[in-house]
């Protein structure tokens, strides 16, 4: 109930663009029409109606930042959407009004601890970016320092945490009513959602990101993290060093400037694929935004709200993947890609066929001339076809591949991302066989072991006492039971119903062969009456069954 006003704003908007179509296909064809002329909104033309991913864009930038935010990470999910998808996903505007002055001096207060006054010699009111969830302002500390000021919302939490009440429900519902949809797992992406947008709510655990980040690169003269200043920084403020640099865009502007595009292009490689393969934590979008410029052609990254992380054995794969490429191994390929399906059924002979076919298109294309961003696309393509869902970890690492290849692209026509690949990846080989390593994984492995072994006998004693005791369970998840028991309810219902109807009409009939008692139109009253109540089950019986059929 206390999501209720929320909820009804979000059915109206879905309304308004043209999205009723999805309540039609959760089989409630009379609740979306009675919901739409509750709310006074015309279902759309079907014939004039613009295409589906544009309205929910649409649809996502009216409903706010929970919805913002989502199609971001949606974005991201290039092995889930066809590319028209992830180009309107991609134009999510995070751009809305700033906090009105007259709420943003308390909303400091309220953040900070303390007033602003207190802490800055000079703040400008105007902000310099106003995002959905928060917005930053310039200001001087009063030592002199020049600081980005980044500012949540004030309440911004409590919609988001409606909203994601909201969506968890509406995954489960997707889970039930749309088979196609459980592959890819609408439950779970929204529960990592709303961790990770959680995670971003917090603006110092984006500062904790930024601190690894400059440790990462404390060594590299041409990487530049802003310092935060932990003692003015909260869950309600990020104080950190202000970037004085120009955008990666408009690229024209950086030669009068003093900068070289094209250096500017092999630094920005270098540095976020060390994050990828070397750190395994990375900046998850690299998007011209999110990256200034800084004189002697240093690079400046912002926004570390949305970060991706990989383990070892996810860098491992990767140098198999990219060597099972570079020797057009289709099955060395598959068994990568296989690894990352989990539990997905797929035809492998089928699937090992059509990688075999994909990679002849690249059989005689030299390596250091691939287009990556054609070859991500053509493999993200291959694995929607056999229904492949990606984990969310190499989603967001593709994502950001492709993001960092179009920037490159944009610097440097001639921007080749796998000739910036090469050198980690033979680091990364080089590193696998080092004999240290090798050593190690080994030990580690022989710990398991034995831990595994050492507890076998224990596990099988606790199985036999609870077989004993009859606590032993097994537990199954069966989709759709509980809808299953509904319509057996409203079987039951049905026929118990009719079941009374019938004896109605049995009991009425005998009552009518019966003399004396009471009458109406010279009928006796109480046969009357018994076939009145008949006739009227025996229509809600025939209403409901025709309603059942036609939802079906």
């Amino acid at each position: 109930m206390r999501d209720l006003p929320r909820l009804k704003e979000i059915s109206g908007i879905l309304f308004r663009h043209g999205l009723g179509e999805f309540a039609q296909r959760l089989r409630l064809p009379r609740a979306v029409e009675k919901a739409g002329q509750w709310l006074n909104i015309p279902f759309p033309d079907p014939a004039n109606a613009i295409p589906t991913p544009i309205r929910l864009r649409k649809a996502f930038e009216e409903l706010g930042p929970t919805f913002i935010k989502l199609g971001q990470i949606l974005s991201t999910r290039v092995d889930m959407f066809a590319p028209e998808w992830i180009t309107e996903f991609e134009k999510l505007q995070n751009t809305v009004p700033p906090i009105p002055d007259a709420q943003l001096a308390a909303t400091l207060k309220q953040a900070l601890g303390a007033a602003p006054t207190d802490i800055f010699a000079e703040f400008d009111h105007t902000p310099i970016g106003s995002a959905s969830i928060a917005q930053v302002h310039r200001a001087v500390l009063k030592d002199g320092t020049v600081v980005a000021v980044k500012l949540r919302r004030p309440g911004i939490v409590e919609k988001v945490e409606a909203d994601l009440r909201i969506l968890e429900h509406l995954a489960n519902l997707i889970e039930l009513e749309f088979p196609d949809a459980r592959r890819f797992q609408p439950s779970e992406i929204v529960v990592q959602f709303a961790r990770s947008l959680r995670r971003e709510l917090d603006l110092a655990v984006e500062a904790r990101n930024m601190e690894r980040f400059a440790k990462d690169f404390a060594g590299d003269p041409h990487v530049r993290v802003p310092r935060v200043h932990w003692e003015y920084t909260k869950p309600a403020v990020n104080v950190q060093d202000f970037v004085d640099g120009l955008p990666a865009t408009p690229v024209e502007a950086l030669p009068a400037a003093g900068l070289n595009p094209p250096l500017l292009a092999k630094r920005g490689a270098d540095a976020v694929l060390k994050m990828i393969l070397l750190n395994g934590f990375f900046h998850a979008d690299p998007h011209p935004g999110n990256v200034f410029f800084l004189p002697e052609d240093i690079i400046a990254f912002i926004d570390f709200g949305m970060v991706g992380r990989l383990s070892h054995k996810r860098r491992d794969e990767i140098v198999d993947l990219l060597a099972a490429l570079s020797e057009r191994d289709e099955r060395g390929m598959m068994n990568v890609l296989l690894e990352w399906t989990g539990s997905t059924p797929v035809d492998e002979e089928q699937f090992a066929e059509d990688i075999g076919e994909m990679l002849f298109q690249y059989d005689h294309v030299p390596l250091k001339n691939l287009n990556m961003s054609q070859l991500i696309n053509d493999i993200m393509a291959l694995i929607r076809d056999h229904g492949i869902v990606l984990p969310p970890d190499m989603a967001m690492l593709f994502k950001a591949l492709l993001t960092l290849e179009g920037l490159g692209r944009q610097l440097d026509p001639d921007f080749q991302l796998v000739e910036h690949l090469a050198p980690f990846v033979r680091q990364l080989i080089l590193a696998r066989y080092d004999p240290r390593n090798f050593l190690m994984r080994s030990k580690q492995t022989l710990r398991e072991g034995f831990a595994m072994i050492s507890d076998l006998p224990r596990d099988i004693i606790r199985i036999g006492k609870d077989i004993r005791h009859g606590k032993f369970r097994i537990n199954l998840d069966l989709k759709r039971l509980e809808q299953f028991g509904h319509q057996l309810d409203k079987s039951v219902n049905r026929l118990t119903m009719g079941i009374v109807t019938g004896c109605l009409i049995i009991g009425s009939s005998i009552v009518m062969t019966v003399k004396g008692g009471p009458t109406l139109f010279g009928l006796p009253f109480f046969g009357f009456l018994g076939f009145m109540v008949a006739f009227f089950n025996s229509m809600w019986l025939i209403w409901s069954i025709w309603r059942a059929g036609k939802n079906l």
